[in-house]
């Protein structure tokens, strides 16, 4: 697909990957700016179908690329499962619905990896997705996402709809979300330790055990592989999108203490809750069906997303 002579609607496209995924389709796809387009959830709860409907009428997109969802982390999804799922089930459930009854060329759905199983073996492999339960504090949010994969799989059996399934490991980088109640733990860490520091504290205190490990993937390589995705595969598998490697929550805080040059204490919390075990996927399908394959080392990404925060948000 020559995505320069599409119409591209990008839903939370104004958010973290939303802005990356911009830059990316304008830089590396020749999309004019007016051929991306943004709706804003001040002019469109796509929660409703009636505004799913207006959407796609005002918008005349040719191409969706839904980003769009409620989420956060562990502490949110604890807090807001009914939420979480409805809203995640409504969004997506009118754009496909409304995708193929205008006649939609291509439809692209950004899942989560909150819907693997608890303990799915690593590193999780795209057909680990129907092998268990996903973890109880974000299985909602997950289950949501996950039955997206069956419709979309349903319409383009019985519709034709060309849609695709793409599921991102754990995001992070410049731009990210860095609000406490919401954030996931890479923000939720660099605040805590930077904010810490200029107080002058002599300590900070890190959900769980430290023991889970989970994989990060930058936000520049996730829009490119979004952009190559929709440019190149039009396939029903889901496919992993990610970095391909793990570390423990543990090295991980003690990569941005060293970074922050935080020399207090840490006090860990073993009576909140870990979250999945482990996190790491199996990356070669996506390198085989669309040639993605992440760049960005973790330590460099790391070091970038810290000095974005201490340049643009402190």
């Amino acid at each position: 697909m020559d995505l320069s002579k599409e119409r591209i609607c990008i839903t939370g496209g104004d958010g973290f990957l939303g802005r990356h995924l911009q830059a990316e389709l304008k830089t590396n796809a020749s999309v004019p700016d007016e051929n991306i387009l943004i709706p804003l959830i001040d002019d469109y709860d796509l929660a409703k179908e009636a505004d799913v409907i207006r959407m796609y009428d005002a918008l005349e997109p040719t191409v969706v690329i839904h980003l769009a969802a409620e989420v956060g982390g562990i502490g949110a999804n604890r807090e807001n499962p009914g939420r979480f799922f409805y809203a995640n089930m409504a969004m997506g459930l009118h754009l496909i619905e409304h995708a193929r009854l205008v006649g939609l060329k291509k439809f692209v759905q950004v899942g989560t990896i909150c819907a693997y199983p608890k303990f799915t073996p690593v590193p999780f492999k795209e057909e680990n997705l129907w092998e268990g339960y996903p973890e109880e504090t974000n299985a909602p949010y997950g289950i949501a996402k996950k039955a997206l994969l069956v419709m979309l799989q349903a319409y383009r059996q019985q519709y034709g709809l060309n849609g695709i399934y793409l599921l991102p490991v754990n995001l992070y980088g410049p731009g990210d979300n860095f609000d406490l109640r919401t954030s996931h733990v890479i923000p939720a860490l660099i605040r805590k330790f930077v904010e810490a520091k200029q107080r002058g504290d002599k300590t900070v205190e890190v959900w769980g055990t430290g023991k889970a490990s989970r994989e990060f993937f930058y936000v520049e390589d996730a829009a490119r592989g979004l952009r190559l995705a929709t440019e190149k595969y039009d396939g029903p598998e889901p496919v992993n999108l990610g970095a391909g490697f793990e570390i423990t929550i543990r090295d991980l805080v003690e990569k941005i203490r060293e970074i922050v040059d935080f020399d207090g204490e840490l006090i860990w919390d073993a009576s909140k809750p870990d979250g999945q075990p482990r996190r790491c996927l199996d990356v070669t399908r996506a390198e085989e069906y669309f040639d993605f394959r992440a760049e960005m080392s973790f330590d460099k990404g790391l070091r970038r997303t810290i000095e974005w925060y201490l340049r643009e948000a402190c």
